[in-house]
């Protein structure tokens, strides 16, 4: 599975304007809109937020993947966002996070959410994914890093 199919060079961005937990997952709702995806923006933000009260989706080393399984999404849609400062995420190590992943799943894709969020995992799990992740300038370069995971 090519991570690439959920994800194209337009829901990337290197300049996350964000400097609040909230902010920033408003920012990737919004960003993850621009999809034929989404059907609905306001659903999918109130999704995600319902998600990320559960249990925070910053699962450290300075990475977080906000998700939601939501009718809003017609299919897989994977947003993604750098934040050079960092953004505290309240995440497990309590550290600031710079890579968020922002999933979006049909309710009935549980699956292929479960995959694809695995997947993501296993990627950002290497110190040296991270480190290119973090110096990478264009879309093209995030996709084919993207699909890398074995």
């Amino acid at each position: 599975m090519k991570l690439s199919k959920f994800c194209d060079e337009n829901l990337i961005v290197f300049n996350l304007a964000s400097k609040t937990k909230d902010e920033v997952i408003e920012e990737l709702v919004d960003l993850a809109a621009t999809s034929t995806m989404i059907k609905d923006r306001d659903q999918l933000l109130d999704d995600v937020r319902e998600r990320e009260n559960l249990v925070t989706t910053g699962v450290g080393y300075g990475v977080a993947f906000p998700h939601a399984k939501t009718r809003s999404a017609k299919g897989i849609v994977i947003a993604f966002g750098k934040s050079e400062d960092g953004i505290d995420f309240d995440a497990m190590d309590h550290k600031p996070v710079h890579l968020f992943f922002l999933i979006a799943a049909p309710e009935d894709a549980i699956g292929a959410h479960l995959n694809v969020m695995a997947r993501l995992s296993y990627l950002m799990k290497s110190e040296e994914n991270r480190e290119k992740l973090n110096q990478l300038t264009s879309p093209g370069e995030v996709l084919a890093l993207m699909d890398n995971v074995e």
